[in-house]
């Protein structure tokens, strides 16, 4: 309810599990030691989004090709209704995947995105981990342009995304990534520096900002308070991108609200997912009219999916 309160129409529904080298308690059940395991689990969370489907139709809704995302925006034009919220099923890190034949399995549950990231996996360098792509990384890309599906650079480490940019023939995105620029400081590869930002500007993509205090805040941990962030560098992140990109076509939100941080780790203005639209009147004042602001809180997400999903 609170999404359809909020008027999210579309969210990326994503199926995620880590390896267990960075299990962070008995309580941290969604993890794997190998790509079998990792296969079961992200198996099992398929079925879970597909049960969710069909138990509740009035809430959720499967989105899998461009004529089903046209139709369901054109539900949400009527602002007195309640449409259900479209998922779009995303696979982050893909070590589920014992074989790039298993692709056409995936494709047939409904994963229309996939990043073979999270922290290091043996396709590429991830968060922590950096490094290239490997040989098998460059046979997943190979089948996933094949295939059709589109490429989540969002925690793929630099060397990786660019080798990418250069290899991958399908579509591109980053669900949710900050700039590596106003994040100085941070001992981390997880955002995004102003050359791949802008590598991903040429090949279309779009990068969602994520409002998550350490990727806005270098160095904030939980014990310094939500005061000390506010949805001001939300603006920042968003602005930056604009600037390389020249407009606002290229930017969106990766709210990443799904990702295992709670209430306490957003910026202070924020309490619900509605609360997002806090940005508006913030956008405004730096510049952004209203075709923009409407680009960059959906817009840009709806024209990605009509265009690129078959």
């Amino acid at each position: 309810p609170d999404y359809q309160d909020a008027r999210v129409a579309i969210i990326f529904a994503t199926l995620f599990a880590s390896p267990t080298r960075h299990k962070e308690g008995a309580w941290d059940s969604q993890c794997y030691a190998d790509s079998n395991e990792a296969h079961k689990l992200y198996s099992r969370q398929a079925d879970a989004y597909h049960r969710l489907i069909d138990d509740h139709p009035e809430k959720f809704r499967l989105l899998c090709d461009q004529s089903e995302v046209i139709s369901h925006l054109q539900d949400w034009e009527d602002e007195s209704a309640a449409p259900p919220v479209g998922l779009v099923i995303l696979m982050e890190c893909a070590d589920s995947i014992r074989s790039p034949s298993e692709l056409e399995l995936w494709w047939q549950r409904g994963v229309r995105i996939i990043g073979p990231a999270w922290a290091g996996t043996r396709f590429c360098g991830g968060t922590g981990e950096p490094g290239p792509l490997t040989k098998d990384g460059y046979a997943l890309l190979e089948a996933m342009a094949d295939l059709g599906f589109a490429l989540d650079l969002s925690h793929m480490d630099e060397k990786a995304v660019l080798q990418s940019l250069d290899f991958f023939s399908g579509p591109i995105l980053a669900t949710h990534s900050n700039s590596a620029a106003l994040m100085k400081g941070a001992d981390t590869n997880r955002h995004l520096t102003d050359r791949v930002i802008q590598g991903a500007i040429e090949r279309d993509a779009i990068i969602g900002v994520v409002p998550y205090n350490p990727f806005l805040l270098p160095g904030w941990t939980l014990k310094d308070g939500r005061e000390h962030v506010s949805l001001k560098q939300v603006v920042a992140h968003i602005d930056h991108i604009c600037q390389i990109a020249g407009d606002a076509h290229h930017v969106g939100i990766g709210s990443d609200f799904d990702g295992g941080f709670g209430l306490q780790h957003t910026p202070i203005e924020i309490n619900t997912i509605a609360d997002l639209h806090k940005l508006v009147p913030l956008l405004d004042k730096k510049g952004y009219n209203t075709a923009d602001i409407a680009a960059i809180f959906g817009q840009n997400w709806h024209r990605f999916l009509t265009k690129n999903l078959p």
